[in-house]
């Protein structure tokens, strides 16, 4: 009886698809960022409604989730999903308001690299969402995942060698803390990413 009352599925794939998407417009308005510092408010204002719109999009897959009675994947997973995406324009609105809090004059070519990096996560987490509604995806999913993987590690290689020159050639202490935040903000961007991969391999394995 209460299965005929409730829906079925909801539209929890179309949530997530309108999420990834915000993802990758604010992870390139991150890199118009860091490439063009003259119009750094306008920048710092899009993010912040990029994100705003975003949080929308997790409400309004949360509330569907507690309303729909068969849901097409793993309650558990759907939750995880849509919050570990909101995690990633969390921290992007984070770095964006930290260059504008710090007063950053000039950005490095290490934090523009890893802007980059982020929007090519970003990019490949919007791939792989956009296949999880037919398993017969399931090889180019994973294969995606993959990338992401790689890139997250590409990620870590940049930070590093970033905070290596940093404390290195640094003169300026304030300087060296204000970079060093970015740094670690967004290459924790990519992190957020490859733990959104992590949870569409266990969605494709569990149901593949």
């Amino acid at each position: 009886m209460f299965g005929r009352l409730m829906p079925s599925e909801g539209k929890f794939f179309e949530l997530f698809n309108q999420h990834a998407e915000l993802c990758v417009k604010g992870a390139r308005e991150m890199v118009g960022l860091m490439t063009n510092f003259d119009d750094l408010d306008i920048r710092v204002h899009a993010i912040e409604a990029i994100e705003k719109e975003a949080d929308k999009v997790t409400h309004n897959t949360i509330e569907m989730l507690h309303k729909t009675f068969v849901t097409p994947l793993d309650r558990d997973d759907i939750h995880q999903l849509i919050t570990r995406m909101d995690d990633i324009l969390d921290l992007l609105e984070d770095a964006a308001q930290t260059i504008s809090l710090y007063d950053i004059k000039a950005i490095t070519p290490e934090a523009k690299r890893l802007a980059e990096l982020c929007l090519s996560c970003a990019e490949k987490v919007q791939a792989a969402v956009a296949l999880l509604p037919n398993m017969n995806n399931s090889r180019a999913i994973m294969d995606l995942c993959t990338e992401i993987d790689r890139l997250e590690s590409d990620a870590d290689h940049v930070m590093r060698a970033a905070m290596s020159k940093l404390f290195r050639d640094e003169p300026d202490v304030r300087n060296l803390i204000k970079l060093k935040a970015i740094y670690e903000i967004l290459e924790t961007v990519t992190d957020r990413c490859e733990d959104v991969a992590n949870i569409i391999e266990g969605i494709v394995l569990e149901n593949a």
